[in-house]
Order: C-alpha cells, then sequence, then structure tokens
C-alpha cells in the first residue's frame, strides 16, 4: 500500500509595492492576495502592481474577480505600457478603519 504526503510550507514574501504571481499556483492566489494586500494597506501603501502575466489570462481573471470583491480595495485598473499593461493590475487601496 502506498501513501501521498501531502507537505504545505509557509513561504515569508517580503512586502512591498508589488508582487509577482508567476511563481505561485492558480489555487494559491486567492489566500495570498488576501494576506498580501491586509499587510500593504497595514504598511501604508495607498497603490500596488499585481504582475498576474499575460498567458491566457487565468491568473489575470482570478486577480481581477478577487478585487471586485474585496473589502480592501478602492479600484484597480490594467497597467500602462511601461508598468506591464495587460500582465499587471494596479491596485488602489482604501485606507485603514
Amino acid at each position: 500500500m502506498r501513501y501521498a504526503i501531502s507537505c504545505m510550507m509557509a513561504v515569508r514574501i517580503p512586502i512591498e509595492d508589488w508582487i509577482d504571481l508567476h511563481t505561485f499556483s492558480p489555487k494559491e492566489i486567492l489566500s495570498l492576495l488576501e494576506e498580501y494586500l491586509l499587510e500593504c494597506q497595514k504598511k501604508g501603501f495607498k497603490e500596488v502592481r499585481i504582475i498576474h502575466g499575460k498567458g491566457k489570462g487565468v491568473q489575470m481573471n482570478i486577480v481581477s474577480s478577487f478585487l471586485k470583491k474585496s473589502p480592501l480595495i478602492e479600484s484597480f485598473r490594467l497597467a500602462s505600457p511601461e508598468a506591464g499593461a495587460w500582465g499587471a493590475t494596479i491596485v488602489t487601496l482604501k485606507k485603514p478603519t
């Protein structure tokens, strides 16, 4: 009989005004974004850039869907061409309450 052992390890990510999602699987994005954006808000960031890549748009759709529902978000838009165009999203955070 064979047993599969699954081990989830926490990864520490420095909190900066941008995050690159290329190294994360789509199933990790929602929990990662929730924690990341909350920490950015706590640090006083007004705007952050989420790099999701261009590809087929899977990660972009996950990010967009999350941002539409998040109470932390004031607004969001695709990045300018210099900042990644449709491969990145610029997010304006609400002020902490």
